[in-house]
C-alpha cells in the first residue's frame, strides 16, 4: 500500500480536487507525535474562499477514515494524519520481504532511453581527483535511471581532440622520445605537456606550431594522427584501471574526434538556415538578442571547436538513441558554454533541445590548495584511491585483524568511503577532502552505512544460522517508536530514488541511507534481539532483514559494494 497515495485519494474525495495535486503537498511532520502525513490547506484559501484553519475543519469531518488511519487531527491549517502502526508496519516489511532487492524500483521509465555524457578526462593527461566528481555522479544517475525502468546509455565523450594534441606532438617532437614514453606511460606525456606550457610563455612561437600541428590532425596528416592514436592508446590503458577500481563502465566511447568526420554536414546546416555569420575571420552564431556572448562554431585557421563537436554529438546522438533526455555532467564553469550550443539546437529548430540537461557540479579540492594539469599540480586518482584501501587496511588489522577476505574488504570500504563523501554532498557545493572524515566510521560516512549493513548481515547469521529468515512474521510486535521510525524511512525509499532522478542529485539518496543507518542503530539499542521471545525476534529479525536489503540496494546506486563482514 502507497500510504501517502491513499492519504491524498481520501482528501482528493473530500475536497473535490486533482488527486496529484494533493500528493505533491502532502508533507511528512518532522517528529512523530504530529503524526505520519500531514496536509497544508493554504492553497484552498483561493478556492473555497474561507481560513485555511477553517477549511481544514471542515475537510477533516468529511474524510473517510480507512482501517490504516488511527487518528486524524487539525493543527491549525493542517491536516495531520496518524496511521495504525501494526497495519503500516506489515504493509511496509511485507512489501520489502517480497519484492527483496527490486524495493524501490518502477517501470516508469520502459520504452525510454536516457543519455548520459560523464567522466570525460582528456587523453594524454592523467586521471586525476578532479575527474572524480563527474564520474561518480555520472555513475549514480546512471543506476538510479535504470532502477526506474529507463534504458540508459553511458557515453564517455573523451578529451580525444583539440589543440592539447598540436601542443602535446610539439613538446614530444622538441623534448620527449618513444623510449620515455614507453617506459612512463602517461606521466612522461604530462612531464613535456607541463614543459610545453613553461616555454611557451617565454616563447609564444610554440603556441602558433601547435596550432597548425592541430590543423594538420584534422586534414588527416598521417604523422600526426599516427602520434595521436599513440598517446589515444598509452591513456585508455591507464584510464580504464582507474575505472575499474572504481566499478564504472561505459557504454560507448565516444569522444570528440569520434565526431570529426560527422561536423561538416552540421557546419553546412548551419549555413542554410542562415545562422552562420563571419565575425573577424572565424565563423559564428550570433546570441546576442538571447543575451550571450557568441558562439564560436570555426575558428581563424579553420579549425573546430568544443561547441562544433558538441552540436554535433547532440544531433548524432538524438538520430542514434532516440533519447528522452541526454544529460551531460560537467563542472559548474561550463554552464555558459552548455547554454550557448542548446541555444543554437533550439535555433536550428530542434524541439528536442529542451530535452538537454547540463547537470552541473563544484569544483573538488584537497587541503592543499587547487589541481592544474598545466603546472603539474594533480593528485593521481589512482593513488588516491591506493591511499584510500590502505588507510581501511590499518583499521581493519586494528579493529578485526581475523576478518576473513581482509583485501577485498579494504578496497570495497576504502574506495566505497571516497565514492560515498563526494555524493553525500549536494553536488552544486565544493568538496574538499578528509581523510579522517571520510574513514570514520562513526560519522554520516560511507563506512558507516557499510558497517550497519555488515552488522545487520551478522545479526541475521546469529540468529537464524545462515542468510535466510522465517517471512511468517506477527508485525504487530513492531508497535514500539524506534521500529516504526525505521518502517518510516524504508517506507520513503522509493520516493527518495525518484526524487533523486527528478533533480539529478544522488546526494538525496545517499543521506536518506545514513537517516535509515542512524534509524537502525537506535532500533538496535533499543530492542534485545538475541534475548527476546522467540516471536518478537523473528519479528525483528525481519525488520533487521528489510534494514539490510535497503542499504545493500541503496549503495549499489551509488556504485558502492556493501560487504557483510568488516
Amino acid at each position: 500500500m502507497d500510504f501517502k497515495f491513499e492519504i491524498a485519494k481520501l482528501i482528493s474525495s473530500a475536497a473535490d480536487i486533482d488527486v496529484e495535486e494533493v500528493i505533491s503537498a502532502i508533507e511528512i511532520p518532522p517528529n512523530s507525535d504530529m503524526g505520519d502525513y500531514a496536509y497544508p490547506c493554504f492553497k484552498l484559501a483561493k478556492v473555497f474562499r474561507k481560513a485555511p484553519p477553517m477549511i481544514a475543519g471542515e475537510l477533516v469531518e468529511k474524510i473517510e477514515k480507512k482501517d490504516f488511519i488511527k487518528e486524524i487531527k487539525t493543527v491549525g491549517a493542517y491536516i495531520n494524519f496518524f496511521t495504525e502502526k501494526s497495519v503500516y508496519v506489515k504493509e511496509v516489511l511485507e512489501s520489502v520481504l517480497t519484492k527483496e532487492a527490486d524495493y524501490g524500483k518502477s517501470t516508469e521509465g520502459n520504452g525510454k532511453t536516457i543519455v548520459i555524457d560523464y567522466s570525460s578526462p582528456n587523453i594524454a593527461k592523467p586521471f586525476h581527483v578532479g575527474h572524480l566528481r563527474s564520474t561518480v555522479i555520472g555513475n549514480a544517475i546512471y543506476k538510479i535511471y535504470e532502477c526506474l525502468g529507463y534504458n540508459c546509455e553511458g557515453v564517455n565523450h573523451l578529451g580525444d581532440w583539440g589543440t592539447q594534441f598540436g601542443k602535446l606532438i610539439v613538446a614530444y617532437k622538441k623534448w620527449g622520445s618513444k623510449e620515455a614514453v614507453e617506459k612512463d606511460g602517461i606521466q612522461e606525456l604530462m612531464k613535456i605537456y607541463v614543459k610545453f606550457h613553461d616555454e611557451a610563455e617565454k616563447e609564444p612561437s610554440l603556441d602558433d606550431e601547435a596550432r597548425l600541428w592541430f590543423v594538420k590532425m584534422q586534414d588527416g596528416d598521417e604523422e600526426a594522427l599516427t602520434l595521436w592514436k599513440w598517446f589515444y592508446d598509452i591513456s585508455i590503458k591507464e584510464f580504464e584501471r582507474v575505472y575499474e577500481m572504481l566499478g564504472v563502465k561505459f557504454d560507448a566511447y565516444t569522444g570528440e574526434s569520434f565526431y570529426n568526420d560527422k561536423m561538416d554536414v552540421v557546419v553546412e546546416e548551419l549555413k542554410e538556415k542562415n545562422l552562420l555569420k563571419e565575425s573577424e575571420g572565424a565563423m559564428i552564431v550570433d546570441l546576442e538578442e538571447d543575451k550571450m556572448p557568441p558562439c564560436l562554431i570555426i575558428r581563424k585557421d579553420g579549425g573546430t571547436l568544443y561547441a562544433t563537436r558538441d552540436i554535433t554529438a547532440a544531433l548524432y546522438r538524438k538520430k542514434t538513441y532516440n533519447f528522452e533526455k541526454c544529460i551531460y555532467l560537467t563542472a559548474l564553469d561550463q554552464n555558459l558554454h552548455f547554454a550557448q550550443w542548446f541555444k543554437v539546437i533550439e535555433k536550428m529548430g530542434y524541439e528536442w533541445s529542451k530535452d538537454l540537461v547540463h547537470v552541473p557540479f563544484g569544483l573538488v579540492s584537497l587541503d592543499t590548495g587547487k589541481l592544474s594539469t598545466r603546472h603539474g599540480n594533480v593528485v593521481l586518482m589512482e593513488e588516491l584511491l591506493n591511499q584510500a584501501i590502505n588507510e581501511t587496511t590499518k583499521i581493519i588489522e586494528e579493529k578485526n585483524p581475523d576478518l576473513p577476505n581482509k583485501e577485498e574488504v579494504a578496497k570495497q570500504v576504502g574506495i566505497g568511503a571516497v565514492i560515498f563523501n563526494d555524493l553525500y554532498n549536494n553536488r552544486i557545493k565544493d568538496v574538499v577532502f578528509s581523510w579522517s572524515r571520510m574513514l570514520n566510521f562513526d560519522g554520516e560516512t560511507g563506512p558507516y552505512v557499510q558497517y550497519t549493513h555488515a552488522r545487520a548481515c551478522s545479526l541475521i547469521n546469529k540468529v537464524c544460522g545462515s542468510e535466510e529468515i522465517d517471512k511468517n512474521v506477527d508485525f504487530s510486535l513492531l508497535n514500539d517508536e524506534a521500529s516504526v521510525e525505521v518502517c518510516k524511512l524504508i517506507e520513503m525509499y522509493p520516493a527518495k530514488i525518484k526524487d533523486a532522478a527528478a533533480k539529478f542529485e544522488p546526494s538525496i539518496v545517499t543521506r536518506h541511507l545514513v537517516d535509515i543507518a542512524q534509524a537502525f542503530n537506535k532500533f538496535y539499542h533499543d530492542n534485545p534481539i538475541m534475548s527476546s521471545e522467540d516471536e518478537v525476534k523473528k519479528a525483528r529479525i525481519a525488520l533487521v532483514y528489510a534494514v539490510k536489503t535497503i542499504l545493500a540496494s541503496g549503495l549499489k546506486l551509488l556504485g558502492i559494494n556493501a560487504p557483510k563482514q568488516m
